[in-house]
């Protein structure tokens, strides 16, 4: 149930401003829409393309719960960077670099978190386990109630209340997934 609800808020992170990016780029910061989709493809693509290095360095020197920590730690800095762009689009001296960084720090810190967090339910089971297929399934649904969540509601907030609140909101939640594995990681070493 931790690794449940720590995909779960880190889903509704990701796809939360997922949604609000390419119409945050369009309405607020001036892009024409094909740039736009250019800067969603590519920021897309690499976070496909990171969790090979995350994966890596998880495996040869940090381990499984420390690449998490760190990944959804560099994943709500990055989220909480663009809520301060989301709050200074209309100066792009400062909002641009705020918004690269904030999208670094999202590919970043997705390297560290998703392949790692995907491969602890695995762990959690004896190779042959018959359960190993019920656990995934459990966990694919934090997945999808997340994404579902984090969609409407940070969409919502950024369209109708402010782009800083959708992305303020987002990172809300992925720290509060984060506090959630910290917490319960305390727990386990203490029993």
């Amino acid at each position: 149930y931790v690794l449940f609800a720590t995909e779960m808020w880190e889903r509704f992170n990701y796809y939360g401003m997922r949604a609000i990016l390419v119409l945050f780029l369009v309405k607020a910061m001036a892009f024409n829409q094909n740039d736009a989709s250019q800067v969603y493809g590519s920021y897309t693509g690499l976070i496909y393309l990171t969790p090979l290095l995350g994966g890596y360095i998880a495996d040869r020197y940090w381990g499984n719960k420390r690449s998490i920590i760190a990944g959804g730690l560099v994943m709500a800095i990055g989220e909480f960077v663009l809520f301060f762009c989301g709050h200074f689009y209309d100066n792009a001296a400062l909002a641009m670099p705020l918004f690269y960084t904030g999208l670094g720090c999202m590919i970043a810190g997705n390297g560290f978190f998703k392949p790692n967090i995907s491969s602890m339910v695995g762990l959690l089971y004896k190779k042959g386990d018959s359960k190993i297929d019920a656990a995934y399934t459990i966990f694919y649904m934090g997945v999808n109630s997340g994404a579902f969540f984090g969609i409407v509601l940070c969409g919502y907030l950024g369209e109708q209340v402010g782009w800083n609140w959708g992305f303020g909101l987002a990172g809300i939640f992925m720290l509060f997934g984060l506090i959630q594995f910290c917490s319960y990681q305390g727990l386990q070493r203490t029993q």
